[in-house]
């Protein structure tokens, strides 16, 4: 460590860069001086349906549609007949509202358009804003990227608009709301403020450490807040495969002997008949995998042949891809029928099918078995239980969006949290201040591209690419 081998002034360092990326900055929206147009909400006959408007000509653009001299109060909808300002042919009666601009979700003028939804209106509608000068058709996510652009929304808070879109999970609402909100984002920038002090500390001692006035334990009380910030990343990138598996989905694997009941277990979670049922043993023969709302979390269930010496070639490549499946599944194996674990590391729920099949008075005698759940897929009996399991060992892998810090959801957050924690290393480790420093500022500067962009626009094109027209 370098503490004490430096006392002398180091003004040299000055040299060094300080500046830091700021908020949505070099993300400007492509095309960003024209007024763009696009239907918001879903495609298809409904009982309203929004367009928006965003840029300087939406007001002209708003004024021409229903033929007023006037704009309507500001974020206050007003019922207004709309007609094609070539033709002037009614359209519709609807409701306009108006965003001036920087008080409206781009940051820019804003208008919307709540019309009947049938596709005739919305066409006629669409086709008369793009016959108004200085407008043209969005491109996809183009609105959110102008927020973006405008520092309405931090990156952190565009991604979690895009996963709020894409949910389809309670859990996973409950996330991207949560990052919505600027949970991620705000941590980070907690993160960012600790460096600027400890960087400034740093600082302070290259420049003044021959100063009497300068307080003495000025690095220790930087080194404090790096050693203290290095154990806070290294426990987020520890759970960051949680969060992406609460975006993506966890991988839970049916496996066990033939005819135990696992395909009954698939049909039964999944509420609809996605595997062939028989009492023949063998029937599954490959692995079937189904996207499903499983306890509220979101989950890939695979069905795979009964693991047994198969007596066909088909059905011994099925076995084998049922090994495969449970080698490189990354939370839950469901075991039917199975007496004991196999001593793998992976997370293991032993589920006992066909209890309808036990007498009255009890299983009777039976080996000593693990920790494991009676359940009848034929009733359903046992069901609750085991979906109760299925949740509590759920939470585990994805982690819990009610509750605790906000979760890593994605390649990006890991990579700019792992460089930032790579940085303080690279500073605890430097034996000269002016490379100290520099540690910090490129540890802080990752922590500013994770919130705020400051990559190439190919990084931006990647994370607007999945918005839908309109948003």
């Amino acid at each position: 460590m370098w503490r004490g081998l430096w006392t002398l002034p180091m003004r040299a360092a000055r040299g060094l860069c300080r500046s830091c990326s700021n908020r949505g900055s070099g993300a400007a929206a492509p095309g960003s001086g024209a007024t763009i147009f696009a239907l918001s909400s879903g495609q298809g006959r409904c009982g309203v349906a929004v367009i928006r408007t965003s840029g300087p000509a939406s007001g002209p653009a708003l004024r021409s549609l229903t033929a007023a001299q006037d704009l309507p109060p500001a974020r206050s909808a007003r019922l207004r007949l709309l007609s094609d300002p070539r033709s002037g042919e009614p359209l519709d009666r609807a409701l306009v509202l108006w965003f001036p601009g920087p008080q409206s979700f781009t940051g820019e003028d804003c208008a919307e358009f709540h019309v009947h939804g049938g596709p005739a209106v919305v066409s006629g509608v669409l086709q008369a804003l793009g016959g108004v000068p200085g407008l043209r058709p969005a491109e996809a996510g183009e609105f959110t990227r102008r927020a973006f652009a405008h520092g309405k929304l931090s990156l952190t808070e565009v991604e979690g608009l895009a996963d709020l879109i894409h949910a389809e999970t309670e859990a996973q609402r409950r996330q991207a709301l949560r990052q919505l909100d600027g949970e991620l984002g705000r941590l980070c920038h907690d993160w960012a403020e600790t460096l600027t002090t400890a960087l400034a500390h740093v600082e302070a001692y290259i420049d003044f450490g021959e100063d009497d006035n300068l307080e003495e334990d000025v690095l220790e009380r930087a080194n404090s807040a790096v050693q203290g910030l290095q154990a806070a990343l290294g426990a987020h990138l520890r759970d960051a495969r949680r969060g992406q598996r609460l975006r993506s989905g966890a991988h839970v694997v049916i496996a066990g002997p033939p005819n135990a009941g696992k395909s009954s277990l698939v049909n039964l979670l999944s509420q609809k008949p996605v595997s062939i049922v028989s009492p023949e043993p063998g029937t599954t023969r490959d692995v079937l995998e189904i996207p499903v709302d499983l306890a509220g979390f979101p989950v890939l269930l695979s069905d795979t042949a009964g693991l047994r010496q198969g007596v066909g070639l088909v059905e011994q490549e099925g076995v084998r891809r049922a090994r495969a499946s449970c080698d490189f599944l990354d939370t839950v194996v469901a075991r039917m029928g199975a007496q004991s674990s196999n001593g793998s590391s992976q997370r293991l729920l032993l589920v006992l099918n066909k209890m309808d099949l036990l007498s009255h008075e009890g299983p009777g005698p039976k080996p000593d078995l693990p920790p494991h759940l009676l359940l009848s897929c034929l009733t359903g009996e046992g069901l609750e239980g085991l979906l109760e399991a299925l949740r509590k060992e759920l939470a585990v892998v994805c982690g819990d969006p009610s509750t605790g810090p906000p979760l890593l959801t994605r390649a990006r957050h890991q990579h700019h949290l792992q460089g930032c924690l790579d940085a303080l290393g690279q500073y605890k480790e430097a034996r000269d201040l002016a490379l100290a420093a520099e540690a910090l500022r490129v540890a802080r500067r990752h922590l500013t591209h994770l919130t705020g962009g400051g990559g190439t626009e190919e990084i931006l094109d990647v994370i607007f690419r999945d918005f839908c027209v309109g948003k």
